[in-house]
């Protein structure tokens, strides 16, 4: 191997014509290999930017493989951060509330006695009304699901519902 005129890559001009024979075809392979989103353009110069503040280290030979391995690390790091920011926004809320805990206990309480409610009705009134409140479907698609006039349909719901209001003392009206 010749031996280097050179041992750093401090003059300025050197680094330029280092910077014109590189930047482009890093960006590309960088771009080609992350796509644009991960800004390789802005990877390559602080690469370059890098290899300037390490020049007296560097030498000509090694210049274009210091390059690549910087900016390839840098848009490596950058996948991580991206990963982080994404598992961050995906993070369900906390588990605690600003309710009371004697509205919680409330809460279950009722919860409980109206799936018992519930549980009770027939079951074709049952089904109507939990196709109506709960899937959000017509009286009409309920009477296609259930094989029944819509008349019945709207029935059943509303027996259903007057059943539930009169063993659920809160959901009468006052």
């Amino acid at each position: 191997m010749s031996k280097s005129l050179h041992q750093n890559i401090c003059d300025k001009f050197r680094f330029s014509k280092l910077y014109e024979k590189y930047a482009q075809s890093l960006s590309n392979i960088l771009y080609y290999k992350y796509g644009d989103l991960l800004n390789p353009a802005d990877k390559v110069q602080d690469a370059f930017i890098k290899l300037w503040e390490n020049c007296a280290k560097v030498t000509p030979e090694t210049a274009k493989s210091y390059l690549y391995t910087i900016a390839n690390n840098m848009m490596l790091n950058e996948v991580k951060h991206q990963k982080v920011v994404l598992k961050y926004q995906q993070v369900k809320p906390k588990d605690y509330t600003n309710e009371s805990p004697e509205f919680v206990l409330r809460k279950k309480e009722f919860l409980k006695r109206y799936e018992a409610v519930l549980s009770n009705l027939k079951e074709e009134e049952r089904t109507a009304f939990l196709l109506s409140k709960i899937d959000g479907k017509t009286h009409k698609e309920i009477a296609e699901i259930m094989g029944v006039t819509k008349k019945i349909t709207e029935h059943r719901i509303y027996a259903a519902f007057n059943k539930l209001k009169d063993q659920l003392v809160e959901l009468r009206k006052k």
